[in-house]
């Protein structure tokens, strides 16, 4: 890793987010090896390669998307997403009485 990210991090900030995100990129590094170096979880430093994808991109669209068009559109997926789950719950609660079985 470059010296300048081996200081002790107090704040993970965009410039250094996106140094470390490059690194795992250009294979100077693995997820796993940065989790254990700087006590992060590798799930958080996936986060932000896709991030990076995403707003990669974007930027290379010929008609960019807005950072509110980008939020709106996730949130959207993700309401999509939730009505669905409640739908099958909703199911299989339905199915549960009807078959005369207790709630788990």
């Amino acid at each position: 890793m470059s010296t300048a990210m081996e200081d002790e991090i107090k704040r993970w900030t965009a410039k250094r987010k996106s140094a470390l995100v490059m690194e795992v990129l250009q294979g100077k590094t693995t997820v796993a090896e940065a989790s254990r170096s700087y006590d992060l979880p590798p799930s958080e430093i996936e986060t932000w390669i896709d991030e990076a994808k995403r707003g990669m991109e974007n930027a290379l669209r010929a008609n960019p998307l807005d950072i509110r068009e980008q939020y709106e559109k996730q949130i959207k997926h993700l309401q999509e997403a939730y009505g669905e789950a409640m739908l099958e719950l909703r199911a299989r609660k339905k199915l549960q009485s009807l078959l005369g079985e207790d709630e788990k």
